[in-house]
């Protein structure tokens, strides 16, 4: 059966913290008296050196984006200066290692246009000569 993966609570990491603390038991046995994991014990302890804290640190979990604020600002002046800029060119310009729908995606956030490749741009219909 497989455990939950439940945020612990900070009263509990401050428990746990607290008897590791009293340096009578081991990680292991820490672990197995509050029903986590020896990692968690692990985790709580490498978090607290590095930053005195013991809060749950969803923020700072996941994939971090490849494209920052600063890959933003810029990709807006791309466009401000070249607004037939196409999205090679703009990976280009910004030395990016990504994937084309990447940046398509990050023009598409900002909401801004920029002038389409004229291959595929659509013809426009002719206007039909009034036979009424």
């Amino acid at each position: 059966m497989r455990k939950s993966r439940k945020t612990v609570s900070l009263d509990l990491r401050e428990r746990i913290m607290a008897c590791y603390d009293e340096g009578k038991l081991t990680q292991q046995e820490v672990g197995n008296r509050f029903r986590v994991s020896v990692g968690m014990v692990k985790k709580l302890r490498a978090q607290r050196q590095a930053t005195g804290d013991l809060a749950p640190r969803h923020g700072y979990s996941g994939r971090k984006p490849l494209l920052t604020t600063s890959h933003r600002h810029r990709i807006g002046q791309l466009i401000a200066e070249q607004p037939d800029i196409t999205l090679q060119e703009m990976r280009e310009a910004l030395a990016l290692d990504c994937t084309l729908p990447a940046i398509h995606y990050v023009v598409r956030d900002l909401k801004l246009t920029f002038k389409k490749n004229a291959a595929r741009q659509r013809a426009r219909a002719r206007r039909r000569q009034g036979a009424a």
